[in-house]
């Protein structure tokens, strides 16, 4: 097919069906109010968060936790998976 070539091009109207998924958004599995006390150790807990998501995958659910640009290079905080507790 040429693009010059304009006789040999046709149009056809398309419908897409979109299956509704992920209706539900993840969302936090209970409410966390985290506190930090001023003599808090190096390398201490200070909140463990975990999410719930009501759509039900064939493979389960997958959460990513991560911290704002913005915060990624301060020391002060981190990050840690914790599967499977």
């Amino acid at each position: 097919l040429s693009l010059g070539n304009h006789s040999q091009v046709s149009r056809v109207p398309v419908a897409i069906k979109v299956l509704d998924v992920n209706d539900n958004a993840p969302e936090f599995a209970s409410e966390h109010e985290a506190f930090l006390c001023e003599n808090g150790k190096p390398g201490q807990v200070i909140q463990i968060v975990s999410a719930v998501d009501k759509d039900d995958p064939k493979n389960g659910h997958y959460f990513l936790y991560s911290l704002l640009p913005e915060m990624v290079n301060n020391p002060n905080f981190t990050i840690k998976k914790n599967e499977g507790k």
